[in-house]
């Protein structure tokens, strides 16, 4: 992939969301062989929202190396390509200790289909120790008047909704030393004027994390957030046009846009205690060099 200000990668465009990861070109990067597991998450069972492609599958991929029993849910009919594969990727990847993974189709944006997921988990798995907040959609907007009601409601459901729907029932079934991770982006704290309703939902996890953790620093469960900057994922050429896409991510001081695999230890990081037992309320920022000052 190229470094600098011009073209990262060949132009391309996806006619609908959610993006399909087997289309891209190339395709996004997962897995790393520099990455180099250490067993810990060893017995732990991560529940990843949005795991079927992007950095929900770089994550899956990279716990359950890790050791982690992995399940993830996916969008039904658009995302069935994507889940297989992610499937097929942590069954591989998976230690003998863990149970086979699962993958769950449903839509988030509703309580009643979040309940059902995390029963769905317990019920196969016992419990969640690890849970990911992490799916999401996103559209481009000229203005915010382009952005109507049936929208809004869209992408706040999908985007934020789903993670108070989640954590409500998970956390029934999580106990003393958990970790909840939520998904945020770098849009929340440098603004993005075209992504206006995604860099507001994106705001509010921030918000969220720093509320929650406080909320459950007494029951030992720690809450925080990866705030990633440009990442080559299905939702970018499912949100730009072919220029955009092609020129993606050489606003960074890098030049280029980062690839799901330098994300996902991260999120390894914040899930395991030996590395983070002392970290509740935070945000990571794998952003390519982006300041913050957050």
């Amino acid at each position: 992939m190229a470094s600098g200000g011009g073209q990262q990668f060949p132009p391309q465009k996806q006619e609908k969301q959610p993006g399909k990861e087997h289309v891209m070109d190339p395709i996004p990067q997962a897995t790393s062989h520099e990455y180099k597991p250490a067993n810990k998450l060893h017995g732990k069972v991560a529940l990843v929202t949005g795991g079927d492609s992007g950095i929900g599958r770089a994550v899956c991929h990279c716990f359950s190396l890790e050791g982690a029993t992995v399940a993830f849910t996916y969008v039904k009919g658009e995302e069935d390509k994507d889940s297989q594969d992610t499937l097929q990727m942590i069954k591989q990847a998976k230690t003998p200790e863990a149970k086979d993974p699962m993958a769950i189709p449903t839509d988030l944006g509703f309580d009643e289909k979040c309940k059902r997921v995390v029963d769905e988990v317990v019920k196969a798995f016992g419990g969640i120790d690890i849970l990911v907040n992490n799916a999401a959609e996103q559209y481009k907007s000229a203005s915010v008047e382009d952005i109507n009601e049936e929208r809004l409601e869209r992408v706040f459901r999908t985007n934020i909704f789903s993670h108070f729907f989640i954590v409500r029932h998970a956390l029934k079934h999580m106990e003393e030393g958990s970790s909840i991770i939520c998904t945020t982006s770098v849009n929340a704290y440098k603004g993005n004027p075209k992504l206006l309703d995604y860099t507001a939902t994106k705001g509010a996890i921030v918000a969220f994390v720093r509320g929650l953790a406080l909320h459950l620093a007494g029951k030992g469960i720690r809450v925080n957030g990866v705030a990633p900057g440009p990442i080559w994922t299905p939702l970018i050429p499912a949100s730009f046009n072919e220029e955009e896409c092609s020129k993606f991510g050489s606003e960074t001081p890098m030049g280029r846009a980062g690839q799901p695999h330098e994300v996902a230890p991260c999120f390894v990081f914040l899930a395991s205690p030996a590395d983070s037992s002392y970290i509740t309320g935070q945000v990571l920022h794998p952003n390519g060099g982006m300041i913050v000052n957050a």
